[in-house]
């Protein structure tokens, strides 16, 4: 390989990951202790499926001191409470485009410095909290990347998930493959199975980072002309 081609492809790597590694240098929380983010955060979540013979919906909320958490936006809303009447066989099974209308992916953009938590609303069970000191302690959602969370979608055993304590905080897979986010609803005894609402969370790319891929890309197109024209000559 030409040496100079190479050397723009090592100054290209070192460019994206020294942009890459910026993104989330920020110090924030995104777990059962609360979101909270240093810097303006966009995240997108896109549903995975639900569990439940409630209707429930899914959103972000604002915590403003001991009052109760104030609704900002819905993220996700069952527009029954599962793909089939009566459907207890399969835990009551909730999918997309069937259970949850539209695209199923949303998009909320975490201002800095503000505390948030999400939260799901059941009807007559009322609201359970990703913050487990809102739920007066309560464990209520589990976070993690972790694949043995992502492997237990879709399936009827909720063993994994009721692993809870050891998935508690998603801030090192949110800015890296994205972290899932499934929730126990206060109904049934709070049977704590954590599948009755999946959802995935992964933070869009920061504009510096964007930069730094379109620097480096037009870096290695630049090798690639310069190199072009010397043989040509």
């Amino acid at each position: 390989m030409n040496t100079k081609l190479l050397s723009a492809l090592t100054a290209t790597a070192a460019a994206t990951a020294l942009f890459g590694a910026a993104a989330p240098a920020q110090a924030f929380s995104f777990g059962t202790n609360g979101i909270r983010f240093g810097e303006d955060t966009s995240v997108t979540f896109k549903f995975k499926e639900s569990h439940g013979m409630y209707q429930s919906s899914l959103g972000v909320y604002s915590v403003d001191g001991p009052a109760a958490p104030t609704l900002i936006q819905t993220l996700f809303s069952e527009t029954k409470s599962s793909d089939k009447d009566n459907d207890w066989e399969n835990e009551w099974k909730g999918t997309l485009g069937n259970t949850v209308t539209g695209s199923g992916s949303a998009v909320f953009t975490f201002l800095a410095n503000k505390i948030y938590t999400l939260g799901l609303n059941s009807g007559n069970d009322g609201s359970v909290y990703s913050t487990s000191a809102l739920n007066k302690g309560s464990q209520q959602a589990v976070f993690g990347g972790q694949s043995q969370l992502w492997n237990a979608l879709g399936k009827e055993t909720t063993d994994i998930f009721q692993a809870a304590g050891k998935y508690t905080n998603g801030t090192g897979s949110l800015f890296n493959g994205g972290t899932l986010i499934s929730f126990d609803d206060g109904g049934n005894s709070k049977d704590a199975d954590f599948q009755d609402f999946a959802v995935s969370a992964e933070a869009v790319p920061e504009p510096m980072t964007m930069t730094g891929l379109a620097l480096g890309f037009g870096g290695l197109v630049a090798a690639r002309r310069r190199r072009a024209n010397k043989t040509a000559s």
